[in-house]
């Protein structure tokens, strides 16, 4: 009887201390990243009683492939990698967003080589210049820009282009074009407006010259069976601290005014992009 309640003891205290582990896309330098995320995990082994681990991947497709296999539970997801995401892991969920992500947008930055100034469409200019993406995976450095290209120009990109490349994040993309590698580019906002604001950029060399359409973007997603390893209602437990989160120097590091609610169907349109231009079966 003591072996048995002592197993029982056991057990509870095992799954009363499982980590619970989130990770995110790598959409800016690793530095970044680890200051945002550091504090997030603090916050939230507070708010839920369990410790909170974050867990660094080197790539878009590799923060997909963490939670599909259940290395992590929850992820900061774009549009894209988080439909790819729930695609994978059934009855995965949205479940919150920042207040900007309902109205997101991208930016075609050029280089000064370029002669070219911002404009309200695409120019035909841009035709047979160079050109960088982000990562493969991104939503706002690649899947949505290419979808407007592909709409001003009905064309792919490879046949507007000169050359076309991926970078692999944000900030990679505006060094790249700065230095004039590449003549052009397609940037997340917010990750524009941070490095403008922290003197990273040399506006005498690289300029925003197309604003894109509003869209979708950012979201975390978190796996259906959490509740079945973490306790029931352990969703709306995460869901409820993410919404409440208050501390400036967190929300500020994302950079996010605050977090609200977010849902699967909001991603829709992102689905339908991904799947009309071939990135999506």
């Amino acid at each position: 009887m003591k072996k048995i309640l002592f197993a029982v003891a056991f057990l509870a205290t095992t799954l009363f201390s499982q980590t619970f582990t989130f990770t995110a896309i790598p959409d800016q330098d690793e530095t970044k990243l680890k200051e945002r995320f550091s504090k997030l995990a603090v916050y939230l082994t507070k708010e839920l009683g369990v410790d909170v681990k974050f867990v660094p991947v080197k790539s878009y497709s590799a923060s997909v492939a963490a939670f599909r296999n259940n290395q992590v539970q929850l992820a900061w997801f774009g549009g894209f990698s988080g439909v790819k995401a729930r695609l994978l892991v059934k009855d995965s969920q949205a479940i919150a967003q920042g207040v900007e992500d309902p109205k997101f947008y991208s930016y075609i930055i050029a280089h000064k080589s370029t002669g070219l100034d911002k404009a309200k469409t695409l120019p035909e200019a841009v035709k047979g210049k160079t050109f960088t993406f982000g990562s493969k995976g991104s939503t706002s450095g690649r899947l949505m820009p290419e979808y407007f290209i592909r709409e001003t120009f009905n064309a792919a990109p490879a046949d507007v282009f000169k050359k076309v490349g991926f970078s692999g994040n944000h900030s990679k993309t505006i060094s790249l074009v700065q230095s004039g590698a590449y003549e052009l580019g397609a940037v997340n906002y917010k990750v524009w407006d941070r490095e403008l604001k922290a003197g990273n950029i040399d506006t005498s060399k690289v300029k925003v010259i197309y604003k894109t359409p509003d869209y979708y973007d950012y979201n975390f997603t978190i796996r259906a069976d959490v509740d079945k390893n973490y306790g029931e209602g352990f969703i709306k437990k995460v869901q409820a601290a993410l919404l409440k989160l208050d501390d400036r120097d967190i929300l500020d590091a994302f950079p996010r005014a605050k977090f609200i609610e977010a849902k699967n169907s909001d991603y829709d349109k992102v689905l339908e992009t991904g799947r009309k231009i071939g990135l999506i079966d």
